[in-house]
């Protein structure tokens, strides 16, 4: 018994010089885990807070794409930057005393007009609008063709029948369109509801280039694996110490069965 007893001190004593040292390197890896996952996750935070503005959309008027209510991220963008088939949120005053969103479906230089099945001509081209819903491109508020002025943009609503947009506004200054500086930013995507990314105007790749998408995708990526590699560096320690528990007891209770025999 005792030559049992002092040979199994002796293996858990090894056990012990063994521990440590893969519990150094085990600590390093997990501290050096937690360290990049905070790198990652507030720099992703910092990244769209410089790149994005957060709104909340009031009315109906960009329904289906953006319901009254919803919440969108926007992207800080150049006016000049702007192209066909863009939402934008913008600010002027002849339209609201508040930021308002619309999609850009003509620029300067271009012709616009919508027929009377309400299908939207931009420079003569009929343009697909499957962001649309059903029946959505009523002609009840159809207008003629208007020339949009240099360095101005020729918005609508996605809700066409109750959007109060450029097609209502063709009395004032500049036939009811806004000036590329008025706008603040150009919306990436619908966040609550958790809706995503908006789909690519495709319908406008006939008459010239899309906007290229915001770095959205890229800022969740690293802000999700930040935390991820957190909560995994941070459960190394409390992992570990239950597997050492479990261990030591399955080692008390092969002792105390050697100990019976």
């Amino acid at each position: 018994m005792t030559a049992r007893s002092t040979t199994r001190t002796a293996s858990r004593g090894g056990d012990a010089e063994r521990g440590p040292a893969g519990g150094r390197t085990g600590q390093r890896l997990s501290s050096l885990a937690v360290a990049l996952g905070l790198a990652l996750f507030l720099g992703g935070f910092a990244w769209g807070a410089l790149v994005y503005l957060p709104y909340s959309v009031p009315t109906p008027s960009m329904e289906p794409t953006i319901g009254a209510g919803d919440r969108v991220l926007a992207q800080r963008v150049d006016g000049g930057d702007v192209r066909r088939g863009d939402v934008v949120v913008f600010e002027d005053d002849t339209w609201a005393d508040v930021p308002v969103v619309k999609r850009v479906v003509a620029v300067g230089g271009d012709t616009v007009s919508t027929g009377r099945d309400g299908t939207l001509k931009v420079n003569g081209t009929e343009i697909d609008e499957p962001y649309l819903s059903e029946g959505g491109a009523s002609g009840l508020n159809a207008f003629p063709e208007v020339t949009v002025p240099k360095g101005r943009l020729f918005l609508l609503g996605d809700e066409r029948s109750g959007s109060l947009d450029s097609s209502s506004h063709l009395t004032d200054t500049a036939n009811g369109t806004v000036s590329r500086e008025a706008v603040r930013a150009r919306v990436d995507a619908v966040v609550w509801p958790v809706d995503g990314m908006l789909e690519a105007p495709t319908g406008f790749e006939e008459i010239g280039a899309l906007s290229a998408p915001g770095p959205l995708p890229t800022v969740v990526a690293l802000a999700l694996g930040g935390a991820v590699l957190i909560l995994g560096g941070a459960a190394y320690g409390p992992l570990v110490q239950l597997a050492g528990a479990s261990r030591a007891r399955r080692a008390d209770v092969g002792a105390r069965a050697g100990d019976a025999r």
